[in-house]
C-alpha cells in the first residue's frame, strides 16, 4: 500500500535562486489549489503531508505542500530565513505551477509568513487559512509564562527557571527557545484527551515514510534572528488590511492550544468574523491531526 501511495505523486524540486525547493503535489491540478505554509523556523510539511495533505485533496482540492528554503528537505547554506526570502520562494511556486490566484493554509509560525506574503501580494491570494498559526508573537510569550507563573507559584525552581527566560533580550532567538521549550516541557502543544483516531494518525505517521525525512534545522531560528528585522511581531494590522482589501481570512484553532490565550482568540475573531471562525474542542496545536475530520470539514464549508 505505501508504495501504491508513493508511486500516485510526483516529487517536484524546481530552482529558485539557486535553491532546490522541495515540493509535492496532491490531487487535480484543475481544482482550486491551497499552498500549506508549515511552522518554524527549523519545520517542515512532513506532519501535515503524512497525515492530512491527501485527504484534504480528496475533498476536491489542489493541495501544495513544500519545505522552506534551508528548512526541512530544502536544505540550503546559503538560506537567509527571511520573510523577504520566504515570500520569493512562495512566488516561484506561483510561477512554476501558473497559478493566478491560490488559497494559502498557514500553521504556526507559518502563519507570519503567510500574513506577511497576503498583505504585499493580496492579488495572488484568494483566501488566507490561519490553523493554529501565530499572529501576535510578543502575547503568546507572555501568556505561556504567565500561565507557567500561575501554576509554579509555590515553586521556587521552577520560577527561577521562568524568570531566566523573562529577562532574556525579547527579540533574540533564545528568548524565544526558552518560551516554547518551557511550553513543551508543560504540556502545551499536546492533545488533553487522545482520541482513536488521533492516535492513529500519529501513529501512522511515525511509522511512515514522511517521519524518516522529518528534517530540523537547528541553526534556522539563529540565522532568522540575525538577518530578519521583525522578529517578534503583532501582525493584526496586517490582517485588517488584508481583510479590507477584500481577501477572505479563516482562523481555525485549538480550545486547548496552550500558546494562545482567550484574549488573543477572540482578537483574531474580532477580526475574521464569527462565519470564518472555528475553535475546536479536545485539540491543541497540531489541529489537523487531533481533530482532523472537523478540521477538514470546517476548511471545505468554507473554501468549496
Amino acid at each position: 500500500m505505501k508504495s501504491i501511495f508513493l508511486s500516485i505523486f510526483f516529487v517536484f524540486s524546481f530552482f529558485a535562486k539557486g535553491q532546490n525547493l522541495y515540493i509535492k503535489t496532491y490531487g487535480n491540478e484543475k481544482n482550486k489549489t491551497i499552498i500549506f505554509i508549515h511552522g518554524g523556523p527549523s519545520g517542515n510539511a512532513t506532519l501535515f503531508e503524512g497525515t492530512t495533505a491527501q485527504k484534504l485533496a480528496d475533498l476536491g482540492f489542489y493541495v501544495i505542500a513544500y519545505d522552506r528554503r534551508g528548512e526541512g528537505r530544502s536544505a540550503d547554506p546559503d538560506a537567509k530565513f527571511t520573510f523577504e526570502e520566504a515570500s520569493q520562494d512562495i512566488n516561484s511556486i506561483y510561477k512554476k505551477y501558473h497559478l493566478k490566484k491560490a488559497i494559502i493554509l498557514a500553521h504556526s509560525f507559518g502563519g507570519l509568513v503567510a500574513t506577511l506574503y497576503t498583505n504585499k501580494y493580496s492579488e495572488n491570494v484568494s483566501a488566507l487559512v490561519l490553523a493554529g498559526a501565530l499572529f501576535s508573537q510578543q502575547e503568546t510569550y507572555d501568556h505561556i509564562l504567565n500561565t507557567l507563573k500561575k501554576k509554579y507559584s509555590a515553586d521556587s525552581e521552577q520560577l527561577k527557571k521562568i524568570s531566566i527566560v523573562e529577562n532574556l533580550n525579547k527579540n533574540s532567538a533564545e528568548y524565544r527557545k526558552g518560551c516554547y521549550e518551557l511550553a513543551g516541557e508543560n504540556g502545551f502543544f499536546e492533545m488533553p484527551n487522545p482520541t482513536a483516531e488521533s492516535k492513529k494518525l500519529y501513529a501512522d505517521y511515525e511509522a511512515g515514510e514522511f517521519y524518516k525525512t522529518n528534517i530540523r534545522n537547528k541553526n534556522a531560528p539563529l540565522v532568522f534572528y540575525q538577518n530578519e528585522k521583525q522578529n517578534n511581531i503583532d501582525t493584526k494590522p496586517f490582517l485588517k488590511k488584508i481583510k479590507s482589501a477584500g481577501v477572505p481570512i479563516y482562523g481555525i484553532y485549538g480550545k486547548e492550544d496552550g500558546v494562545f490565550s482567550s484574549a488573543q482568540i477572540n482578537s483574531l475573531k474580532d477580526i475574521t468574523g464569527e462565519k470564518h471562525f472555528a475553535l475546536l474542542d479536545n485539540c491543541s496545536h497540531y489541529l489537523f491531526v487531533d481533530q482532523q475530520a472537523t478540521f477538514l470539514s470546517n476548511l471545505k464549508k468554507w473554501l468549496k
